[in-house]
Protein backbone atom coordinates (compact mmCIF):
# COMPACT_ATOMS: atom_id res chain seq x y z
CA UNK A 1 0.00 0.00 0.00
CA UNK A 2 2.83 2.54 0.48
CA UNK A 3 4.79 1.81 -2.78
CA UNK A 4 1.15 2.46 -4.22
CA UNK A 5 0.35 5.60 -2.74
CA UNK A 6 3.81 6.80 -2.96
CA UNK A 7 3.66 6.38 -6.98
CA UNK A 8 -0.08 8.01 -6.60
CA UNK A 9 1.48 10.70 -5.01
CA UNK A 10 4.21 10.96 -8.08
CA UNK A 11 2.23 10.25 -10.58
CA UNK A 12 -0.31 13.29 -9.44
CA UNK A 13 2.19 15.65 -8.88
CA UNK A 14 3.19 15.59 -12.56
CA UNK A 15 6.94 16.14 -11.64
CA UNK A 16 9.84 14.45 -9.25
CA UNK A 17 11.93 16.81 -7.20
CA UNK A 18 13.38 15.57 -3.78
CA UNK A 19 11.22 17.99 -2.27
CA UNK A 20 8.40 16.08 -3.58
CA UNK A 21 9.97 12.44 -2.64
CA UNK A 22 10.14 13.29 0.93
CA UNK A 23 7.36 14.73 1.45
CA UNK A 24 5.45 11.77 -0.54
CA UNK A 25 7.03 9.50 1.56
CA UNK A 26 6.04 11.29 4.41
CA UNK A 27 2.40 11.38 3.38
CA UNK A 28 2.48 7.55 2.17
CA UNK A 29 3.86 6.26 5.37
CA UNK A 30 0.92 8.71 7.20
CA UNK A 31 -1.55 6.73 5.89
CA UNK A 32 -0.82 3.58 5.26
CA UNK A 33 0.00 4.33 9.50
CA UNK A 34 -3.85 5.37 9.83
CA UNK A 35 -4.66 2.04 7.60
CA UNK A 36 -2.88 -0.25 9.71
CA UNK A 37 -4.23 1.59 12.90
CA UNK A 38 -7.84 2.80 12.35
CA UNK A 39 -9.15 0.83 9.27
CA UNK A 40 -7.48 -3.27 10.24
CA UNK A 41 -5.19 -3.10 7.40
CA UNK A 42 -2.91 -5.80 7.59
CA UNK A 43 0.14 -6.23 5.46
CA UNK A 44 -0.48 -9.98 5.61
CA UNK A 45 -3.54 -9.34 3.91
CA UNK A 46 -2.41 -8.17 1.10
CA UNK A 47 0.67 -10.57 0.51
CA UNK A 48 -2.54 -13.10 0.28
CA UNK A 49 -4.15 -10.55 -1.94
CA UNK A 50 -0.91 -10.35 -4.46
CA UNK A 51 -0.64 -14.13 -4.26
CA UNK A 52 -3.47 -15.06 -5.26
CA UNK A 53 -3.56 -12.94 -8.17
CA UNK A 54 -2.61 -15.38 -10.52
CA UNK A 55 -5.52 -17.82 -9.11
CA UNK A 56 -8.15 -14.65 -9.66
CA UNK A 57 -7.13 -14.51 -12.69
CA UNK A 58 -7.46 -18.50 -13.95
CA UNK A 59 -11.15 -18.01 -12.23
CA UNK A 60 -11.85 -15.18 -14.38
CA UNK A 61 -10.62 -16.97 -17.47
CA UNK A 62 -12.58 -20.22 -16.29
CA UNK A 63 -15.83 -17.98 -15.63
CA UNK A 64 -16.00 -16.34 -19.45
CA UNK A 65 -14.95 -19.55 -20.97
CA UNK A 66 -17.99 -21.24 -18.59
CA UNK A 67 -20.59 -18.56 -19.70
CA UNK A 68 -19.48 -18.41 -23.56
CA UNK A 69 -20.08 -22.72 -23.31
CA UNK A 70 -23.38 -22.42 -21.13
CA UNK A 71 -24.83 -19.67 -23.65
CA UNK A 72 -24.84 -21.74 -27.00
CA UNK A 73 -26.05 -24.78 -24.73
CA UNK A 74 -28.97 -22.87 -23.74
CA UNK A 75 -28.73 -21.41 -27.21
CA UNK A 76 -28.95 -24.95 -28.64
CA UNK A 77 -32.11 -25.78 -25.98
CA UNK A 78 -33.99 -22.65 -27.29
CA UNK A 79 -33.24 -23.21 -31.12
CA UNK A 80 -34.28 -26.50 -31.33
CA UNK A 81 -37.56 -26.39 -29.01
CA UNK A 82 -36.75 -29.07 -26.89
CA UNK A 83 -38.70 -28.73 -23.78
CA UNK A 84 -36.18 -28.17 -21.26
CA UNK A 85 -36.36 -30.61 -17.83
CA UNK A 86 -35.51 -28.64 -15.28
CA UNK A 87 -34.04 -29.72 -11.76
CA UNK A 88 -33.21 -28.84 -8.21
CA UNK A 89 -30.30 -30.29 -7.00
CA UNK A 90 -28.45 -29.76 -3.65
CA UNK A 91 -24.51 -29.91 -2.57
CA UNK A 92 -21.88 -28.96 -0.47
CA UNK A 93 -19.06 -26.90 -1.98
CA UNK A 94 -16.06 -27.70 1.04
CA UNK A 95 -15.34 -24.07 0.66
CA UNK A 96 -13.70 -22.76 3.70
CA UNK A 97 -14.78 -19.40 3.46
CA UNK A 98 -18.02 -17.15 3.26
CA UNK A 99 -16.28 -14.55 0.33
CA UNK A 100 -15.48 -18.18 -1.95
CA UNK A 101 -18.78 -19.51 -1.37
CA UNK A 102 -20.29 -16.59 -2.43
CA UNK A 103 -18.39 -15.96 -5.15
CA UNK A 104 -19.16 -19.74 -6.26
CA UNK A 105 -23.19 -18.66 -6.05
CA UNK A 106 -22.34 -15.70 -8.08
CA UNK A 107 -20.64 -17.54 -10.21
CA UNK A 108 -23.04 -20.41 -11.07
CA UNK A 109 -26.32 -17.29 -12.02
CA UNK A 110 -23.80 -15.42 -13.90
CA UNK A 111 -24.02 -19.09 -15.99
CA UNK A 112 -26.62 -19.55 -18.05
CA UNK A 113 -28.80 -22.32 -17.59
CA UNK A 114 -28.39 -22.50 -13.83
CA UNK A 115 -29.86 -20.07 -10.85
CA UNK A 116 -28.41 -20.41 -7.57
CA UNK A 117 -31.98 -20.40 -5.38
CA UNK A 118 -30.17 -20.72 -1.58
CA UNK A 119 -26.86 -21.14 0.12
CA UNK A 120 -26.36 -21.13 3.61
CA UNK A 121 -22.45 -22.09 4.89
CA UNK A 122 -21.37 -24.36 1.97
CA UNK A 123 -24.53 -25.90 1.18
CA UNK A 124 -26.04 -24.85 -2.09
CA UNK A 125 -29.40 -25.09 -3.81
CA UNK A 126 -29.24 -24.60 -7.75
CA UNK A 127 -31.82 -24.46 -10.14
CA UNK A 128 -30.74 -26.03 -13.62
CA UNK A 129 -32.26 -25.94 -16.61
CA UNK A 130 -31.64 -29.13 -17.99
CA UNK A 131 -30.55 -32.41 -15.88
CA UNK A 132 -27.66 -32.66 -17.75
CA UNK A 133 -26.40 -29.30 -16.43
CA UNK A 134 -26.38 -30.44 -13.10
CA UNK A 135 -24.45 -33.43 -13.48
CA UNK A 136 -20.73 -32.82 -11.33
CA UNK A 137 -21.60 -29.59 -9.70
CA UNK A 138 -20.22 -30.13 -6.45
CA UNK A 139 -16.82 -30.79 -8.33
CA UNK A 140 -17.00 -27.91 -10.83
CA UNK A 141 -14.22 -26.17 -11.99
CA UNK A 142 -15.29 -23.17 -10.19
CA UNK A 143 -14.66 -25.04 -6.91
CA UNK A 144 -11.29 -27.02 -7.33
CA UNK A 145 -10.16 -23.41 -9.08
CA UNK A 146 -11.60 -21.56 -5.20
CA UNK A 147 -9.99 -23.97 -3.39
CA UNK A 148 -6.45 -23.26 -4.21
CA UNK A 149 -6.84 -19.62 -3.07
CA UNK A 150 -5.43 -18.71 0.29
Amino acid sequence: MFFVLLILWLVLNGRITLELMIFGVILAALVTLFAVKVIGYSIEKEKTIYHNIPIYLLYVVNLISEIIKSTFAVMGVILSGEKPDPVIIEFDSGLDSRFKNVLLANSITLTPGTYTLFMRGNHFVVHCLKQEYSVGMGDASFIRILRRLK
